[in-house]
C-alpha cells in the first residue's frame, strides 16, 4: 500500500530521570529555531489602536543586480498609539507573500514621537523576477513597544503580479485595517492526508528475550494539497518526521521529494516501535512539510500529533501544543488499537 516503508525505535525510556529527559531540549534546539522564527511573523498586538493616515513608497525592480526594491519614503496622520503622552514612534515593515517566513522581514528605522514619520530608505530583497510575480508585498506600519507589545497601525497589500513596472515614482496610498481574512487565513499552508495505527505491546506474536513486548506506532503520509507555491513551476517538496522528545537520528525519518507539484503523493509508512500505552499520553508525532532546494530547505508547514498538554514526562515542553483536531486524531487512534485511523489535517507554522 505504500512505496516506502520505514521502521525505527522509539528511543525513549520513560523511566528515565529529570536530568536525561533535560538532555533532550538541546537536541530540540534546531527543531525550535525554525517554528520560532515563523511564529516571530504573526507576533504584534493588532487592533489596538484604529489604523489611519497615509504611507509614501516607490518599487522598483533592478534587473541588474537581480533586486526587489521598495522605496520606503514616509507617512502621515498616522494613530496616536500613547494618548497620554501623545505619541506614536512608527516603523514599516514588509513581507513578500504568500509564504511570509521563506523571504522574511525588512523593516526601516523606528522614528520616535511622531505620526509624520520620514524614512527615505529601502528594503531590498534578492529574488528572481519570475518568482516576484507570483507574490504580493505586504506593507504595514507599526509603533515600537520596549516591551515588545508592538502596535499595529495600518497596511497596505500589492498583488505585483498586475503591477506597473514602469511607475518608479513616489505615490501616496491609504493604510488600511487588518483585514479577519488576513488575521485568520494568513496561516493556511495546505492540508494533509494520513493515516495513523497503534499497534499494543504483546499483539505482534511471541515474545521472547530477544524480541521483548513493544508497541508500534503506524503512520501512513498520503499526500498534502494545496502547498504554497514558492515559484513558477512549483513545489519540490517532502515530509519529515520526529516522534518527540526523542530528535535523534533514530527517531528523524523523511519522503522522497515530489518535484513541481503542489498536490504531492507521497504513500509513505513509517513505522515507531518500542512504544508502550502510557508512552502515548508524554509523545508527540511531528510532520513537517519542507520544500527542497540545494542550500537550504524552506519551511511549508506541518502537524503535530499528541494529546497537547504541554508537558512530556512531567517537563514543560512548547512542541506539546497540538490543536483541537490534532489531538481528537490522536485519541481515536488510542482508543482504537490495530486499527487505521484517517484523517485529513491542516498544516499550520508550530
Amino acid at each position: 500500500e505504500s512505496d516506502t516503508a520505514s521502521e525505527i525505535s522509539f528511543q525513549f525510556n520513560r523511566h528515565k530521570k529529570t536530568p536525561s529527559i533535560g538532555s533532550h531540549s538541546s537536541d530540540m534546539a534546531s527543531v525550535s529555531s525554525v517554528s520560532g522564527s515563523v511564529l516571530s511573523v504573526y507576533s504584534g498586538d493588532f487592533g489596538s489602536v484604529d489604523a489611519q493616515g497615509m504611507v509614501e513608497f516607490a518599487l522598483d525592480y533592478d534587473e541588474k543586480n537581480r533586486e526587489f526594491q521598495v522605496h520606503v519614503s514616509q507617512c502621515k496622520d498616522l494613530a496616536v498609539v500613547d494618548e497620554k503622552k501623545g505619541r506614536s514612534d512608527p516603523y514599516v515593515k514588509t513581507y513578500l507573500l504568500p509564504d511570509k517566513a521563506r523571504m522574511g522581514k525588512r523593516k526601516t528605522s523606528v522614528k520616535k514621537r511622531t505620526v509624520n514619520p520620514i524614512y527615505n530608505e529601502v528594503l531590498r530583497y534578492k529574488i528572481e523576477k519570475m518568482v516576484l510575480l507570483i507574490q504580493k508585498l505586504n506593507l504595514s506600519v507599526w509603533h515600537n513597544d520596549p516591551l515588545g507589545r508592538n502596535s499595529f497601525l495600518g497596511e497596505i497589500e500589492i498583488d505585483l503580479a498586475s503591477w506597473d513596472w514602469s511607475n518608479r515614482k513616489l505615490n501616496w496610498y491609504p493604510l488600511k485595517p487588518r483585514s479577519l481574512s488576513a488575521v485568520n487565513g494568513v496561516d493556511h499552508r495546505g492540508v494533509m492526508s494520513l493515516s495513523i495505527k497503534y499497534v499494543p505491546p504483546g499483539s505482534l506474536g511471541k515474545c521472547g528475550p530477544k524480541n521483548p513486548p513493544s508497541g508500534e506506532v503506524h503512520i501512513w503520509v498520503k499526500d498534502v494539497r494545496d502547498l504554497l507555491q514558492l515559484r513558477p513551476s512549483g513545489v519540490d517538496s517532502f515530509v519529515k518526521c520526529y516522534v518527540l522528545p526523542d530528535t535523534s537520528k533514530k527517531s528523524y525519518q523523511k519522503t522522497r521529494v515530489i518535484k513541481r507539484d503542489t498536490n504531492p503523493v507521497f504513500n509513505h509508512t513509517i513505522v515507531y516501535d518500542g512504544f508502550h500505552t502510557e508512552d502515548l499520553k508524554d509523545a508527540c508525532v511531528e510532520l513537517t512539510v519542507w520544500d527542497h532546494e540545494k542550500l537550504t530547505n524552506h519551511f511549508l508547514g506541518g502537524i503535530r500529533l499528541g494529546l497537547g498538554t504541554g508537558l512530556s514526562y512531567g517537563i514543560s515542553v512548547d512542541w506539546m501544543d497540538s490543536t483541537q483536531e490534532e489531538v481528537a486524531f490522536w485519541q481515536e487512534m488510542m482508543l482504537a488499537a490495530n486499527e487505521w485511523i484517517e484523517g485529513l489535517l491542516p498544516l499550520r507554522s508550530l
